[in-house]
């Protein structure tokens, strides 16, 4: 075995411990949020919350620094695949720090202070919308890193732009509004 392939393995286990993880607990809060099951939404999201910094954001960081050295020593820097990979983290890493984590811990302190509210929950929803996004776009990266597509396949990033298309799609129009049963 080489270095290379160690790395590879190495790239490609971090990547399926983050993106798995991540998309496992989404799976979890759209199957709440569908049958209206507000408390099964809220363990997602805390749980999301809670693996966000501590698993999720070190998964992803070793994902990206596995793959940068391979690109360093091995592959390079100039292929469209390796440009659509590194733009797909960025907009990851973007969603992950600019909306999942201030709009968890947001969420996170309404409902300390005033327990689960219509406005906390919205702010559930915000995440779960981001979230569908974020997984169309690493949906998008997982089948470049393993298409490794040029600018000649055309059906294939016609397909990327699609999965992207369908994400926004889904984040703009796919949650209902919950709201806090009177207890």
């Amino acid at each position: 075995m080489d270095w290379y392939s160690i790395v590879k393995f190495l790239h490609v286990l971090s990547a399926i411990l983050w993106v798995g993880g991540g998309f496992t607990l989404m799976v979890l809060a759209v199957r709440a949020d569908r049958a209206g099951n507000i408390e099964g939404m809220l363990q997602a999201m805390r749980a999301t919350g809670e693996l966000g910094n501590r698993f999720f954001a070190p998964m992803s960081m070793l994902t990206l620094a596995f793959g940068l050295i391979m690109c360093g020593f091995w592959v390079g820097f100039s292929d469209l695949w390796i440009l659509i990979g590194l733009a797909g983290y960025a907009t990851t890493f973007c969603i992950g720090m600019f909306i999942f984590k201030p709009t968890a811990d947001r969420m996170a302190g309404m409902i300390a202070k005033d327990g689960v509210t219509p406005a906390a929950l919205a702010q559930g929803q915000r995440i779960l919308n981001a979230a569908r996004i974020d997984y169309s776009v690493m949906l998008v990266i997982i089948a470049d890193m393993v298409l490794k597509p040029t600018l000649n396949d055309v059906t294939i990033l016609g397909c990327m732009a699609l999965v992207l298309t369908t994400g926004i799609a889904l984040a703009l129009g796919g949650t209902r509004r919950l709201v806090p049963s009177a207890a």
